[in-house]
């Protein structure tokens, strides 16, 4: 091959904007059902729906169910577990329940059944959001769905309530709000979904309120199973300072519990009578992670004691754990990152997982082998691998010593090669959350920048989870300085090293992310440019002006402190208020529908910046919410990124339309 020599920024690739879109999403909530999986999986050239998908017991894969059908919950606007299943006797099939996203229905569908069409199993409520439902659990011997329920009582995003509730299967609830029965009270501001004890007798689920994230404090709640439904609820364990992110019950009717107790998420046995738990493998490592949908699983219990766990600092492997002894087995295969999906049925573990040159796939394991394989979802290269980057773990330095993690994608194309001399443009990604952590796994909008020669640092600053409570809590009021000031080290870092050119330094976030960026932008001058997608720009408007959800609405407590006590800090760290500061050139993408971080959050920063000649463009996209997900949204957001860099950063994007930008 001949090796051109171009500057950075100029490199022909062969991954267009097209290819990165038509690759975004990954499969999600997986489930054995008999000798079948299932699962759903995202379609970006279908309007970015979620589709059902089955894998026959032959390994023969199919969608379900047609467009329009799209299997996703917005309880808590993030949703969860949005599917469920039972296996019936033979010839019969398996039955089908499922959340359909535009009307937030309950449905049940018979897949085998000839002529069967999904049928409602809950009505439409005229009331502010409606009626939406999550983490479904089927429970044949009752006739029910047992689940989450979340109510809208008015037209505020905060006039809300949500309760456990069973949805009757006969369809007699699809028209009467009154046939779901509500297995509890709306005493908490959130609950998961009820699991039930292997022996029936009891049910437990998590719950917490505002204004406490899940990450922050939980509580298991406990109760006795009757014929009625619940009674006796009393709380287990947690509190304001202990999080507990999953529960699940063990073979011996015992609670497993994964809770951060030791500072670190670890695997404890719950006594249900007492509350006692005992460590099943104390390690400074985290073996679950942030309760950002309602139904994540990091680990599932299997036969005989033994549990399939995620596990590790940083990346999750996938291990065996003996709850008896401790001992802790990793399973061997290529897999680096594990999603928190796991699932277990008799000797099957079922876990989603990916590499940083691989591709999401379902992935099986057998433990009476050992031996993964992946069965279902299979990664196909889109593009050719040596077109793709390299990743570097690192850990840098950041103020007063602190450690900062960040994994770092060079230039990559075998085709091109920079003139002498030349240090290439680095754009730092900082990931949304922020209570979360940006995975090192295969992208291809990370591919689309890096085949072109521009460098990518996505940092894991302060504040993301992985690297336990401590790390986690570097945000803690400090939201606005520590990620800006993790971000703005690793690419000073970079710089000093002699890996990044300064000039060239570029910034992107998406919604806290986006936070981050504009932040950063508009405190200091590292950055020659910025892409900001869906972001947070004025707190106050946000914490007391009631623009986003319920779910995070007291979030900035504890991110930027309690607005009572400190409302300057809501003004001082918000870059609205400081639109003034910023010189440079940015990019600013949303979605109309988003209801997280709402259209007005743009409209009011670009409206204090008027007039103040930042050269800059803004696009909007009709049908599309917090995180793009139609293939030509997200395209579109690609091609301009590109042109903001190539204008900001000097040089000559080639195929690329110029992204208009105005003053």
């Amino acid at each position: 091959m001949t090796v051109l020599t171009a500057p950075y920024g100029t490199w022909e690739s062969p991954i267009d904007a097209a290819t990165a879109a038509s690759r975004d999403g990954r499969p999600e909530f997986a489930r054995i059902v008999g000798d079948e999986l299932w699962w759903t999986a995202p379609r970006p050239a279908e309007g970015g729906r979620r589709a059902l998908m089955r894998r026959h017991a032959d390994g023969t894969e199919e969608s379900v169910l047609p467009p329009p059908w799209n299997v996703r919950s917005r309880v808590i606007e993030y949703g969860g577990l949005p599917w469920a299943a039972t296996d019936r006797a033979a010839g019969r099939g398996p039955l089908i329940v499922f959340v359909h996203f535009a009307d937030q229905r309950m449905f049940a569908y018979e897949p085998d059944a000839r002529g069967s069409r999904p049928r409602p199993l809950t009505p439409v409520s005229a009331v502010g959001d409606g009626l939406r439902w999550v983490d479904l659990q089927i429970h044949p011997d009752r006739g029910e769905v047992w689940c989450v329920l979340e109510e809208f009582t008015g037209q505020r995003p905060t006039d809300v309530r949500r309760v456990l509730a069973a949805v009757p299967l006969d369809g007699s609830a699809a028209e009467d709000r009154t046939r779901v029965r509500e297995l509890t009270e709306d005493t908490n501001r959130f609950v998961t979904g009820p699991r039930l004890s292997p022996d029936g007798a009891h049910a437990a689920w998590i719950a917490w309120d505002h204004p406490r994230m899940p990450w922050d404090g939980t509580q298991v709640w406990i109760a006795d199973v009757t014929d009625d439904g619940l009674s006796g609820a009393r709380t287990l364990i947690g509190g304001p300072d202990e999080s507990i992110a999953q529960i699940d019950w063990a073979r011996d009717n015992t609670l497993l519990a994964a809770t951060d107790r030791t500072g670190w998420w670890n695997i404890h046995r719950v006594d249900p009578a007492t509350g006692e738990a005992v460590n099943l493998c104390p390690r400074q490592e985290e073996f679950a992670g942030p309760l950002w949908r309602i139904g994540l699983s990091w680990f599932a219990p299997l036969d005989d004691g033994l549990i399939a766990v995620l596990h590790g600092r940083g990346a999750h492997r996938l291990g065996i754990l003996d709850a008896a002894t401790g001992e802790l087995t990793d399973v061997p295969g290529k897999w680096s990152e594990w999603d928190a999906t796991l699932t277990a049925s008799g000797t099957r573990v079922v876990g989603i997982a990916a590499t940083a040159t691989t591709d999401h796939e379902i992935v099986e394991v057998d433990i009476r082998t050992g031996r993964p394989r992946a069965v279902a979802a299979h990664h196909s290269d889109a593009v050719d691998p040596d077109h793709l980057p390299v990743p570097v773990e690192r850990t840098f330095t950041g103020p007063d010593g602190r450690e900062i993690q960040a994994q770092l994608y060079p230039p990559n194309n075998p085709g091109f090669t920079a003139p002498d001399g030349e240090l290439p443009p680095y754009v730092i990604w900082a990931h949304g959350g922020p209570t979360s952590r940006a995975p090192l796994v295969l992208d291809l909008e990370i591919a689309y920048f890096t085949s072109r020669g521009i460098g990518i640092a996505e940092v894991n600053y302060g504040g993301s989870t992985g690297y336990g409570r401590a790390y986690r809590n570097r945000l803690r009021e400090q939201w606005g300085v520590v990620d800006v000031e993790d971000c703005v080290a690793v690419a000073e870092a970079l710089v000093a090293e002699g890996v990044a050119d300064p000039a060239r330094l570029a910034i992107r976030g998406g919604s806290a992310g986006g936070w981050t960026a504009a932040a950063a932008l508009a405190s200091g001058s590292t950055f020659a440019c910025g892409a900001i997608s869906y972001p947070v720009l004025d707190l106050t408007g946000w914490s007391e002006g009631g623009e986003t959800h319920d779910f995070e609405s007291q979030y900035l407590e504890t991110l930027v402190g309690p607005i009572a006590k400190v409302p300057e800090r809501y003004r001082d760290r918000s870059p609205v208020s400081h639109a003034d500061r910023i010189r440079v050139p940015f990019l600013l993408l949303q979605g109309l529908d988003d209801v997280i971080c709402p259209p007005v959050q743009c409209e009011r920063f670009l409206a204090a910046l008027a007039g103040r000649g930042v050269p800059h463009a803004y696009l909007t996209f009709e049908g599309e919410g917090h995180g793009f997900r139609r293939q030509e949204t997200i395209a579109r957001c690609l091609e301009a990124e590109l042109s903001l860099y190539a204008q900001a950063l000097g040089f000559v994007a080639p195929s690329t339309a110029t992204l208009e930008l105005t003053i």
